[in-house]
């Protein structure tokens, strides 16, 4: 293959992979968007609703579970097919499910939606973390970028065809349907082979530590886990605190998360660049004191529009967590499925933990006062925000201008 060549396949397989993290945003939120409808459409009450969205949570899980043994055992490329394909079919389920007026059948559908996301998380950030090293250039962030622009395209898809009065279930089933040939065009980007490792074991002995004895890899975790409490509490609770908290009107509410999504869609596109002219520690420290102070500014502060400005900060500040220990968790050293497993699952279980410990604190001292847990998690993520150097003292890049 000659350098061409091989810098084209390597573009094709970038741009396959912002496919496949704009897939997972698109679907999230195409069903999502639709919740009030899909509530009255099964005949449940919000409680029951609960139990039924429980259903996502359950799938989730056990697909990030499982999702690194299945990686080194097929490689990326075959568990992002078959995970895809298994998302889109977990959405016809769910128009099905809605066809019928069954709960049960709806839970199901949303546990092999879940699970086959959970399962492609790891896979595509691994492929997303070698083509990283391979472009020697920070792609990562702008790859989840993509799925901050799905969720935005999938909403605004969703509030429009709600305005035209088109039914849920056929809503959900157009979804499916339009990702079936994207799935299929861009898996042939995809090459075979990554993620394979089953002489891990061996080399973990060479190498380094195993990842369950790697320091460095459990501080990237507690990062990971205040970045995604941080952004997890907003996508839970920001509307439901302007609303109590401030005194804003619902539709200004959900104005308000329009502008933390949106601070998460640019820090994502931007963040790259401020990595590579930087380091990640650099970006990781301002990331975490740019969420805290906006949340800090919305608890203690009681103008409107401070309040509004700062969920700017706050998902600029949270927009960047995830993607960086990511890409820091799979230069740790060898197995880097499951150190990214481990990674993600630490971010998963702020996701799933966050929504209820926050709801029982804001219950007893108001949702206010209880995101004082999100701002002292997010400063903690400063302080050991070294955990995410590369390997290698990293280097401005001027002083790797100096070295050539």
């Amino acid at each position: 293959m000659t350098l061409n060549s091989s810098r084209k396949a390597l573009r094709l397989r970038m741009w396959a992979l912002f496919m496949f993290f704009f897939i997972p945003g698109l679907l999230m939120a195409s069903w999502a968007t639709r919740t009030p409808a899909i509530r009255d459409i099964l005949s449940v009450s919000t409680a029951e609703m609960g139990i039924v969205l429980f259903g996502l949570s359950i799938g989730s899980m056990s697909g990030i579970l499982c999702s690194a043994w299945l990686v080194k055992r097929f490689g990326t490329r075959a568990v992002i097919r078959t995970t895809m394909c298994c998302a889109v079919f977990g959405m016809m389920v769910l128009s099905v499910a809605l066809w019928f007026a069954s709960p049960v059948l709806f839970a199901l559908g949303l546990t092999v939606f879940g699970g086959s996301f959970g399962a492609a998380e790891v896979a595509i950030n691994v492929e997303g973390a070698a083509v990283e090293r391979e472009m020697n250039k920070t792609v990562l962030p702008m790859m989840h970028g993509f799925y901050s622009l799905g969720t935005l395209a999938g909403a605004g898809v969703g509030m429009a065809l709600t305005a035209f009065g088109i039914a849920a279930n056929v809503h959900i089933l157009l979804a499916a349907l339009v990702c079936i040939l994207p799935i299929l065009t861009g898996i042939r980007a995809i090459p075979n082979g990554t993620g394979k490792n089953s002489g891990d074991e061996q080399k973990s002995a060479e190498k380094g530590l195993p990842f369950y004895r790697d320091m460095q890899l459990m501080l990237i975790g507690v990062v990971v886990l205040a970045m995604a409490f941080a952004e997890g509490s907003a996508n839970d609770w920001l509307p439901l605190l302007m609303v109590d908290g401030h005194g804003f009107s619902p539709t200004s509410g959900s104005l308000i998360y329009a502008g933390f999504t949106l601070g998460m869609t640019v820090g994502r596109f931007t963040g790259g660049w401020f990595i590579d002219r930087y380091s990640r520690v650099a970006v990781v420290r301002a990331s975490a004191l740019l969420g805290g102070l906006g949340i800090a500014m919305i608890i203690f502060v009681d103008v409107d529009w401070i309040a509004g400005v700062s969920v700017i900060l706050w998902g600029l500040g949270a927009s960047l967590g995830f993607p960086l220990t990511i890409s820091a968790a799979s230069d740790t050293g060898p197995d880097a499925p499951t150190r990214v497993s481990v990674v993600a699952t630490t971010g998963y279980l702020a996701f799933l933990v966050g929504p209820p410990l926050l709801g029982f604190l804001g219950e007893h001292y108001g949702l206010r006062s209880a995101m004082l847990v999100v701002l002292g998690l997010v400063m903690i993520a400063a302080l050991v925000a070294r955990a995410v150097a590369k390997p290698e003292t990293e280097q401005t890049t001027l002083e790797k201008g100096y070295e050539r």
